[in-house]
């Protein structure tokens, strides 16, 4: 299995092997485990990390044992996350020490529709107003670039999944569709409420 990393301008090519990620079996396990205890996320403390949110914390372990040179943990790391997200195409990589800037390349499944629908996207929660407002904030990323063009992606919890926005020429028309996408991931999260 290939793994593209890219880390600023640089890409790392990673070839896991089938047979490591059988062989590697208990170690991603010993990796649940300790996240199970709870996680420090950027500034905040994570008690129970979901599938996303340990992907992120092993993609920050990749990018320093690739910063390292510490092949054998760098593949290990490339292994969890394949075994864990098999869409996984690639990831890119923040260096600026933020977490939740990594960005996760998946396949989209070839019937998968090319633009996030958020209103089926996201469980009847039923959140009060700061605890909707919190949550969409967590799954409705930022405007990022992407070669010369610029989107965003929402948490798919019917796949388990990030799906990206549209790709846009310029920024400021990408931000209004993520506007849009985080305010209709907002009301949604609110509706589900049982009054």
């Amino acid at each position: 299995m290939i793994l593209q990393v890219s880390i600023d301008d640089r890409t790392h090519r990673l070839e896991v092997p089938e047979a490591l990620l059988e062989q590697a079996a208990a170690f991603f396990a010993q990796l649940d485990r300790d996240m199970d205890r709870g996680w420090q996320l950027g500034r905040t403390w994570v008690e129970h990390p979901d599938r996303e949110q340990r992907c992120r914390i092993v993609a920050d372990k990749l990018l320093t044992a690739i910063e390292d040179g510490n092949t054998r943990l760098g593949l290990l790391m490339a292994g969890y996350l394949l075994d864990r997200l098999p869409e996984l195409e690639s990831v890119a990589l923040a260096v600026d020490g933020e977490i939740h800037d990594h960005r996760f390349n998946l396949v989209a499944a070839p019937d998968a529709a090319p633009v996030v629908d958020v209103e089926t996207a996201t469980p009847a929660l039923g959140l009060d107003k700061l605890a909707a407002l919190a949550r969409a904030g967590e799954e409705v990323t930022a405007v990022f670039k992407v070669g010369r063009g610029y989107r965003f992606s929402v948490f798919d919890h019917a796949s388990g999944a990030w799906r990206d926005g549209p790709l846009c020429g310029a920024e400021v028309e990408a931000a209004r569709l993520r506007e849009a996408a985080f305010k209709a991931r907002y009301e949604a999260l609110q509706r589900g409420r049982a009054d």
